[in-house]
């Protein structure tokens, strides 16, 4: 059986979609064939970095693509993890199943914490939820 080949996809492929990658590779690599992009690119947002690393993943080697850099290939599914995405999703060759699981953005809720230790709390937060998420497949594909 071939591996489900999945896209996250966000607006600036720096955080959410970074973290869904980096989690796919690591709990679902007999399954799944993972790949991130953004609508954008931001570049690899560093707190998204040190958050996984404390989980025990490595996604320091990961780049920031926009989904045309990807090329031609063929995803069997899209994730969009934010609302932007979901709202902007562009068409894709080989017309993949789109599923939207929004989760909270980091970068934007850092910016009210009121120091280094709480705008890690909430990267730490939807790094967990993602992680929940990722674990779940492809069954958590089937509820959304």
């Amino acid at each position: 059986m071939s591996k489900l080949k999945i896209l996250f996809l966000c607006t600036g492929n720096s955080c959410r979609s970074q973290m869904a990658e980096g989690w796919a590779r690591r709990l679902q690599g007999e399954q799944c064939e993972p790949y991130s992009a953004g609508i954008e690119k931001h570049g690899l947002n560093p707190h998204a970095v040190q958050v996984m690393s404390e989980a025990g993943v490595d996604i320091r080697s990961q780049t920031s693509n926009t989904v045309s850099e990807l090329g031609a290939i063929e995803f069997d599914v899209v994730v969009t993890v934010c609302g932007h995405a979901d709202e902007n999703c562009p068409v894709f060759h080989g017309a993949p199943r789109i599923v939207h699981v929004g989760f909270d953005d980091p970068p934007k809720l850092a910016q009210s914490a009121a120091d280094e230790e709480e705008a890690l709390g909430h990267y730490r937060r939807v790094r967990d939820e993602i992680r929940e998420f990722v674990a779940a497949l492809p069954g958590s594909l089937e509820r959304n």
